[in-house]
């Protein structure tokens, strides 16, 4: 289970800063549909082993007035789509009555919740402690997110009852295939499809809106495990007005996956949440595969410009193939099972250490690494540092000086080189002394 975070409270108590050192970025994906999830944040962060899911809403101001209107539009969902909540409080503030109706939703709500009180620098933290012990919670934890003081604390008690996640590996039952988009793309259909029989995907029970589902099943020989992310489908109030798509399933079942297939609608073209889709993937650096689906029914003129805006706007996820597909009449769904095949072998594949440092010189060769104050930055030895996505590991001396679009044109050489297809390559650069002295065929690499 991956747990998912919530974090609400009134506007400038400082989730957005908390968000970002659990997320550690400041440029998290935001998923901004209109009638999806606006205003709220998705994020996935890591600590120990355990993966998190978190989500950063926006704030509440307290007034009685519009407490209903924006509960409905993002407080109430973050917090039904949370297995542990963060209620934010301001020490500088001290305890107001915005924080007290909000803490009269989070009882509500039934969630396991806990009080963190920010902005402890600058005040009596155990006065602090006591005043907000007033809303009656039993956790009141202090920090101040901005200097970081208190959080990785305040993470490793809320994750300390979650059991540490194991990543997905490639196994003898073949690959684990996420199947996710927007609502009525045509995820249900190419589900059914690749399983070959009609599977209830709809769920309207409480507590199966963040399930993941998998499915084994066989095609042509080969074995695979599906993630089903299709259909799910949430009662209540807040759902009946507001698009019915899960991120929260979405990122679930990227995190489970070695491959994703993005599925798209070639009738409605690229949307701005496919590419918070596609977003999310990247960053996860799983392999992909993209369907365009529903092309049966469009004309040659239709097809030639929705081929155009895809590789104008998808050129971030240049490795991946697409494939336009009819899933209810099975046109091109061979093909893009190919591409699957082909992505899940390239996300594990063997790269031996000799070879990559051998394309590493050929690299260097071609293209010289530029100088950082008159000393050019070298780049000396290679290796394999991970799989799912592939990493190479690349040691040298200066490395932290080299240039963004550097690395670029390293990870492009080394995608062709190695015939990757399918799966982003990340590449580590790390300076010091040769980490094979020593080794037997360590001076072959001199």
């Amino acid at each position: 289970m991956i747990p998912v975070i919530a974090l609400i409270g009134r506007p400038n108590v400082g989730k957005s800063t908390l968000f970002n050192v659990f997320t550690r970025t400041r440029d998290a994906i935001v998923a901004n549909e209109p009638g999806l999830t606006r205003d709220r944040q998705y994020g996935v962060g890591e600590r120990n082993g355990k993966t998190f899911i978190i989500v950063d809403t926006g704030g509440l101001s307290g007034e009685k007035q519009d407490l209903d209107e924006l509960m409905a539009q993002q407080t109430l969902l973050a917090m039904e789509e949370a297995d542990e909540i963060l209620f934010l409080v301001d020490a500088q503030d001290g305890l107001t009555s915005g924080d007290r109706l909000i803490a009269n939703l989070v009882r509500k709500s039934g969630k396991s919740c806990q009080v963190v009180v920010n902005k402890v620098d600058g005040s009596n933290p155990d006065q602090a402690q006591a005043e907000f012990f007033a809303l009656g919670f039993e956790h009141v934890r202090l920090i101040a997110a901005a200097h970081r003081k208190g959080t990785g604390v305040l993470l490793d008690q809320l994750l300390a009852a979650y059991p540490e996640q194991i990543a997905a590996e490639a196994s003898d039952s073949g690959p684990m295939v996420a199947v996710i988009g927007r609502p009525n793309v045509g995820k249900s259909t190419l589900i059914n499809r690749l399983t070959g029989e009609d599977r209830v995907v709809a769920f309207d029970q409480p507590g199966t809106t963040r399930d993941t589902i998998s499915v084994p099943f066989e095609r042509r020989g080969k074995s695979y495990t599906l993630i089903d992310t299709a259909g799910v489908r949430r009662r209540g109030k807040v759902q009946e007005t507001i698009e019915k798509f899960s991120v929260i399933k979405a990122l679930e079942a990227i995190e489970k996956s070695n491959v994703v297939i993005v599925v798209i609608d070639a009738r409605d073209g690229l949307t701005d949440q496919d590419m918070t889709l596609l977003g999310y993937v990247v960053e996860s650096g799983r392999a992909l595969v993209i369907a365009i689906n529903k092309c049966d029914g469009l004309d040659p003129d239709q097809r030639d410009e929705n081929r155009s805006v895809m590789e104008r706007r998808l050129g971030f996820v240049s490795f991946a193939a697409q494939h336009f597909i009819s899933a209810r009449h099975g046109t091109g769904v061979g093909d893009l099972m190919t591409s699957v095949d082909q992505a899940y072998a390239s996300a594990f594949k063997d790269l031996n250490t000799r070879y990559l440092t051998d394309l590493l010189e050929e690299a260097v060769f071609k293209h010289n690494p530029p100088l950082h104050h008159g000393r050019r930055v070298k780049l000396r030895y290679a290796h394999q540092g991970g799989r799912n996505p592939p990493i190479v590991v690349i040691h040298g001396n200066q490395t932290q000086h080299l240039p963004e679009v550097y690395r670029r044109y390293l990870t492009n050489f080394f995608i062709g080189k190695l015939k990757l297809k399918g799966t982003p390559l990340r590449i580590e650069l790390k300076s010091g002394k040769n980490p094979f002295s020593g080794k037997q065929g360590a001076k072959k690499h001199k």
